[in-house]
């Protein structure tokens, strides 16, 4: 209960005071490429419902289509407002709809697509009976997961053996340690590692 009323109440104020930059950035990546302001992917939440996430685009239109879901960050399907905005996380930001509606929380397991959840060992289902977040331990440990995808061939084949094994095995450590004040310590090394890049 505490956890749903912070994130009601903080993602309502994130929204509030961010909206004036929504704008400017919708009106940028409009002018730099062809589609829609959001990219609008579908990932599996809480209890296996499927919701439909809510980024800034950064990737041209119908990406889905020319390449696979891991996204290294020399990707040529990248914009170039698209590669400015992954760096800093900006393209995340939106994710506060998905908060204020309740199909996210600001601290969980990241969300994944159906192909990948398939994939869940009988023990791993366990990481869906949380709300999916936008921070979690994994992002932590790899806050930037297209730096390792970088000038990969397979970039599918890198993410499945160096980064999803270590990614469940944190998402299964979140589940196991979750509070409120877990979550709180999440969300301030997160905001800590954005600013100073440590």
């Amino acid at each position: 209960m505490l956890k749903r009323l912070f994130d009601i109440i903080v993602s309502a104020a994130g929204i509030l005071l961010l909206s004036p930059f929504f704008v400017i950035t919708a009106a940028i990546i409009k002018l730099d490429s062809k589609g829609p302001v959001f990219y609008r992917g579908v990932r599996v939440g809480r209890k296996g419902k499927l919701f439909k996430i809510y980024k800034f685009r950064t990737m041209v239109a119908d990406a889905d289509r020319i390449g696979g879901s891991s996204t290294p960050e020399d990707d040529p399907r990248v914009t170039r407002i698209g590669g400015m905005l992954r760096k800093f996380k900006l393209d995340e930001l939106p994710q506060l709809l998905n908060v204020l509606e309740g199909d996210m929380s600001f601290v969980g397991p990241r969300p994944e697509v159906s192909f990948y959840v398939n994939m869940f060992k009988e023990e791993e289902k366990v990481i869906l009976n949380v709300k999916p977040g936008i921070t979690d331990w994994a992002s932590l440990w790899n806050s930037n997961e297209g730096a390792v995808l970088a000038g990969s061939s397979d970039p599918e084949k890198i993410y499945m053996e160096k980064i999803r094994p270590e990614k469940i095995k944190l998402q299964l450590k979140y589940i196991k340690e979750q509070s409120f004040s877990v979550d709180l310590k999440i969300i301030f090394l997160t905001l800590r590692k954005i600013v100073f890049r440590i």
